[in-house]
């Protein structure tokens, strides 16, 4: 089954089998553990509403240009995505996926797709180019939007001491030395850059679905 035809879901759940047991399992137990902590504990109840303005600040293009989200969607309705880091396995699932079956759609109906993480640059450069995105991926520093958003979380301690375990500092990897991290989001806003349509992912081992995505479009009409 390629990415072409498979929901993310059914992407990550074949990841999961195949990745059973090469993960240790202190490991893998803190990174579980944390799923159902940010499950949960649900949507945050700051989130910002449908019919309120996409936040907006100077954030980095992938060559470390300052840019900023109206000036990337040109005017334009755009698909935003945000995402933890070319460090994430769901990430590369969900992106990917975007790449393959909504790009196509949205580009012919003139919306822009634009995803945007804490990463560096360097980070965006490197998941845009070894996953052959062609859309728009940013560099966030600090959060700025997603705070702004309301979608700001980080890992559990545990987890935390997880990820350094397996060679991934977050604090090295996120442009503003933190471990603050967007949960997984996707918003469609229109022209004037007002959110129609929001979906947040609190466990970030699901991801928002093409097809959620395309049949949202509606709302621009």
């Amino acid at each position: 089954m390629t990415t072409t035809d498979s929901t993310v879901a059914a992407q990550i759940d074949a990841m999961h089998q195949q990745s059973t047991g090469q993960l240790p399992a202190e490991v893998q137990a803190a990174f579980q553990d944390e799923q159902q902590q940010l499950g949960t504990a649900g949507l945050p109840t700051g989130l910002a509403p449908v019919g309120s303005a996409m936040p907006d600040g100077e954030l980095l293009d992938v060559h470390g240009e300052p840019t900023t989200l109206t000036r990337a969607r040109a005017g334009r309705p755009a698909v935003i995505v945000f995402y933890r880091g070319a460090w994430c396995p769901y990430c590369n699932i969900a992106l990917r996926a975007y790449q393959e079956q909504l790009l196509p759609t949205l580009a012919a109906r003139g919306v822009e797709l634009v995803a945007i993480s804490p990463q560096t640059p360097d980070g965006s450069l490197t998941m845009q180019q070894t996953k052959e995105l062609t859309f728009t991926v940013l560099s966030d520093p600090g959060n700025q939007i997603a705070d702004r958003l309301g979608i700001l979380t980080a890992p559990t301690e545990r987890a935390r001491e997880a990820q350094v375990s397996l060679g991934l500092d977050l604090a090295t990897v996120n442009a503003d030395h933190t471990a603050a991290l967007p949960m997984p989001t996707v918003a469609v806003i229109d022209a004037a850059g007002t959110i129609r349509w929001i979906d947040v992912h609190p466990n970030y081992a699901t991801r928002t679905e093409p097809s959620d995505i395309l049949a949202a479009l509606t709302t621009l009409d």
